[in-house]
């Protein structure tokens, strides 16, 4: 079966295209390469350098490809930006994203499904105290990102009505791992990382005020997140929508003091102010998750491998 993975010369997408080929599918990839690699595609598998919001250049790759199932990694990934420039943002996710699904419902389009890669860490906004966000969760969005991650999920419902378009959405939390770049893509662990190898000081961002220990977070795997994909691309995922998490709760100082920790480094820890647009507690609940995949990377294995491929890098 052929599938085509729009962002995946990225971060998450490069992962999901290796289980995807390694599966057996017949794969290729769309990107434009602004946070990609084109060292992340593998040998074999056909590379469309094309923008999402180049309409014409996206009907044209899917006609060429002609696949029979989308994966849609391709997003402006991060919260800060979206906030500084909120136009951007719903250019790439909302309009790119409806270019993308007029290709795969056009006249002779062959594609059956697409597997959508949302936001669980933005979608729901804020989680309370002692609560984690089910995917029945109130879905107050705090950001342009986080806003346009849903409005793309409720055109995937209208083009399975009017067009006959099957989806499944899949709403990350903080997802990290291997390849993800912290100069071009939206991360806090790649970040750290690559702060914490240079002996430079990481900067914990407070959650009401500075010295607070940071914003609480969900961190999860990129290889659970793949997995996921997979599953979804198969047809073998029971559910419309899941929460892809870890369903553990880390503040940022403690993410930050691991990050040291398993690096061996020398750098300094410093606290920083609140910054617009962030979610003060995120924390997803992934019974749907485990029922199905299985348990979750651990934070303290998926991070030790993490460090491994960033020494190597280094």
């Amino acid at each position: 079966m052929r599938v085509l993975i729009s962002g995946g010369a990225g971060f998450i997408g490069s992962h999901i295209v290796a289980q995807a080929v390694a599966a057996g599918f017949e794969v290729a990839v769309l990107d434009n390469l602004s946070t990609g690699k084109r060292e992340n595609v593998p040998a074999g598998v056909k590379l469309f350098t094309v923008d999402l919001r180049d309409r014409d250049a996206t009907l044209a790759a899917l006609r060429d490809f002609d696949p029979e199932l989308v994966s849609h990694q391709a997003a402006q990934a991060s919260v800060p930006i979206s906030m500084r420039d909120p136009r951007l943002d719903a250019e790439v996710n909302v309009i790119g994203g409806i270019n993308l699904l007029d290709a795969c419902t056009a006249p002779k389009s062959r594609v059956q499904k697409c597997v959508f890669a949302s936001t669980g860490g933005a979608i729901y906004g804020e989680v309370p105290d002692g609560q984690s966000a089910s995917e029945s969760f109130a879905l107050e969005p705090k950001s342009p990102y986080g806003i346009h991650k849903l409005t793309f999920e409720k055109l995937l419902a209208v083009y399975g009505q009017s067009r006959g378009l099957s989806h499944t959405v899949l709403r990350y939390a903080n997802v990290y791992g291997p390849r993800q770049d912290p100069h071009g893509e939206a991360g806090v662990v790649a970040i750290f990382f690559d702060a914490a190898l240079a002996a430079k000081k990481l900067t914990v961002f407070a959650k009401k005020s500075e010295g607070d220990g940071g914003c609480i977070r969900d961190y999860v795997y990129v290889g659970d997140a793949a997995r996921a994909n997979l599953l979804a691309m198969q047809g073998k995922l029971p559910h419309a929508v899941m929460n892809v998490g870890s369903g553990q709760a880390t503040t940022t100082l403690e993410l930050a003091r691991q990050i040291v920790s398993l690096t061996g480094s020398s750098s300094s820890i410093e606290q920083g102010g609140v910054r617009a647009g962030d979610i003060e507690r995120s924390l997803l609940d992934v019974s749907r998750f485990e029922q199905t995949l299985g348990p979750v990377t651990p934070l303290a294995v998926g991070l030790a491998e993490t460090a491994r491929w960033y020494r190597e890098r280094a």
